[in-house]
């Protein structure tokens, strides 16, 4: 339906020609942003509805103080895995999340993983590279936000919540106290509930129209003769200098998979390759400038840092294994 939208708005009313570049960079832009926004509209409900019936407090003291041997980085890093997102649809639940106060290692970890791997990249790379790639590619991903999570949770990150976020947890955690007090009705509740979170929508709107224009400017724009020339000579450092070459892009895993088997078909290692892919749809400025409402710049930092250096690790080892 929001495509349908989009597609009537922009080619329709708009009259742009959706064989031209601009025509799809216009239509992208209100798809994807129309699709973000409703995603964290709802989603911050349905968080708003589990904060005033679930205790998450409880469930955030007891992540927080038992030892599960990173059992909970992986299963949030599964359930990652089947949410089928691009990395800036996962940023509503990775919000959702911040505000009911989980972890934020664990949260990172479901926020690497989302974009990585979904059930269509998976049906498309069996269809494209074979069982064996596939589960590699599925068991990495996993790995990787496992990993990761594990490693951003031991820098206690918390502080480098924006004042933004941190003030939503507190008027969330405050709020619920009040309505278990006053054994408030669930009718009495929801418009509490829904201004709550139109009210997170319109606080990151700038950000998600700057974060998806800087996609949709991109999106069709990129050259790949450029890429596969680059990538080509199977050296050492091809593996970073793709994932740097992939940040300003922006795409989900379906996306992108096309590109990365054209790469494959041009002697791109497949390491190097799949790394590309791993940076694109894992990291991009769209997705740094949406998280800019809920993280302080150090800290955004810090997370594309440590992912790029796992993705960087992930390729070489794809590359003198496959």
């Amino acid at each position: 339906m929001i495509q349908s939208f989009a597609d009537w708005l922009v080619y329709g009313i708009f009259g742009l020609d959706s064989a031209t570049k601009i025509g799809q960079a216009v239509n992208f832009f209100f798809y994807d942003s129309l699709k973000i926004l409703i995603l964290l509209f709802l989603i911050s409900a349905v968080m708003g509805i589990i904060n005033a019936y679930f205790p998450v407090d409880r469930l955030r003291n007891f992540l927080q103080s038992h030892k599960l041997y990173g059992f909970d980085y992986l299963l949030a890093s599964v359930f990652g895995a089947v949410t089928p997102f691009c990395s800036c649809s996962s940023i509503p639940l990775f919000i959702g999340f911040v505000k009911g106060g989980i972890p934020l290692g664990v949260t990172f970890s479901f926020l690497i993983t989302s974009p990585l791997v979904n059930e269509v990249a998976v049906a498309m790379f069996l269809g494209t590279f074979g069982v064996k790639v596939t589960v590699i590619y599925v068991l990495s991903g996993i790995l990787l936000g496992t990993i990761g999570g594990i490693v951003l949770g031991r820098f206690r990150l918390e502080r480098y919540l924006s004042p933004w976020v941190i003030q939503i947890q507190q008027q969330s955690m405050a709020e619920t106290q009040a309505w278990i007090k006053d054994n408030t009705s669930f009718w009495k509740r929801l418009p509490n509930i829904l201004k709550d979170s139109w009210d997170i929508v319109k606080g990151v709107l700038v950000y998600v129209f700057i974060g998806i224009a800087i996609g949709a400017g991109i999106h069709g724009f990129v050259p790949e003769g450029f890429f596969s020339g680059a990538l080509g000579s199977g050296k050492w450092w091809t593996v970073p200098l793709a994932v740097v070459l992939a940040v300003p892009m922006y795409s989900n895993a379906a996306g992108i998979i096309p590109l990365i088997e054209a790469f494959v078909q041009k002697g791109i290692a497949l390491g190097t390759a799949i790394s590309f892919m791993m940076a694109v749809v894992g990291l991009s400025l769209p997705e740094a400038t949406m998280l800019k409402k809920v993280m302080t710049w150090k800290l955004i930092g810090i997370f594309f840092g440590t992912v790029t250096l796992f993705i960087i690790l992930s390729g070489w080892v794809f590359n003198i294994t496959l």
